[in-house]
């Protein structure tokens, strides 16, 4: 193993997908399993995602998905990749971390975007509009300051105050600038776009102040990572996730995973093809050796200290092959 690979923490953010056939109680509960299997193979973190009134993701709690996670493990960390800030207020946001570090302290992370709803429906019914994403520093400085006891409304957040809940910015747009400026670690995605995340990342480490928190940049570099016995094994992997993408990009609708065998023999509209395609081009997928190759690469070019590895297909057993060949490479 190289020493630059050996250096990194290698983490697991699960999006709760649904599958074709499937049911979202039964993404949940593989969520949570997959944390129990993670959890033993040495990976560092697992992180669940935020997302509202869509079709193919179950996971639309995740401060609650991480409170079970937590429950079903003992030493990994648990968060979120991430709660949406612009959705809720920071005082509920802390308390909900306050009571998850207090029942499972030293091992809770609080991942936080500025992301709102996917679609027009969703914005209004989370009584939410694109324009809040704007406020998301205000609401950052806010959040944290409910950890610290410095909110001007003599309110204090029971249980999160004096509490150290790790937090995280999800890097999309302003997120670099806006994690820099707060002297956060920073997750940065994804690894289809490595000049855009490169500027990103030394945009961040220039810019960076430090704070309470952290006193020096953390960058997490996020994305897709596929390992199995063949090339062609791995690229299976991308195929599910690759053809929802595409779907939602022109019906509007992000759908649960189908099979790849199905999507192979899907005939595509011209359209549909080429988001296709481009969805499974770019990531990091392999054997052990070309996945090794791809990953010292990456990392010496970008010098992140953590990993988070975001792969979603809809064969749950060869995801988990998957994870358990990335651990050989990351661990020796």
């Amino acid at each position: 193993m190289s020493s630059v690979i050996a250096a990194t923490r290698f983490s697991v953010l699960d999006r709760s997908r649904t599958r074709e056939g499937g049911t979202n109680a039964q993404a949940l509960r593989d969520t949570v399993r997959l944390a129990r299997e993670l959890e033993g193979l040495g990976y560092h973190r697992f992180w669940v995602s935020e997302h509202h009134g869509v079709p193919g993701v179950a996971g639309s709690a995740p401060t609650v998905l991480a409170a079970a996670v937590a429950s079903a493990t003992d030493t990994i960390r648990v968060g979120t990749g991430g709660v949406m800030l612009p959705n809720h207020q920071p005082l509920v946001v802390a308390e909900q971390f306050g009571v998850l570090e207090s029942l499972f302290p030293g091992r809770i992370d609080m991942g936080l975007g500025r992301s709102v709803g996917f679609t027009d429906g969703v914005r209004k019914a989370l009584g939410r509009g694109k324009d809040d994403a704007d406020d998301f520093a205000v609401q950052l400085e806010e959040l944290l300051g409910w950890f610290r006891g410095t909110s001007p409304t003599g309110v204090h957040a029971r249980p999160a105050e004096g509490l150290t809940v790790p937090p995280f910015v999800l890097a999309m747009g302003e997120g670099a600038a806006i994690a820099a400026r707060a002297g956060l670690p920073m997750v940065i995605g994804d690894l289809r776009s490595r000049d855009r995340m490169r500027r990103g990342i030394d945009h961040y480490r220039a810019h960076f102040r430090p704070s309470p928190w952290a006193p020096e940049p953390y960058v997490v570099i996020s994305g897709t990572v596929a390992v199995a016995a063949t090339p062609e094994e791995a690229r299976r992997l991308l195929i599910p996730e690759a053809w929802a993408m595409a779907y939602s990009r022109t019906h509007g609708t992000f759908p649960p995973l189908p099979p790849a065998e199905r999507v192979e023999g899907l005939a595509m509209t011209e359209k549909e093809r080429g988001l296709y395609e481009d969805g499974l081009a770019g990531h990091i997928a392999g054997t052990e050796e070309q996945v090794a190759h791809e990953l010292e690469t990456v990392l010496k070019e970008t010098a992140a200290q953590e990993v988070l590895v975001t792969t979603s297909t809809y064969d749950r057993e060869a995801l988990l092959d998957s994870y358990r060949r990335l651990a050989t490479i990351t661990s020796g």
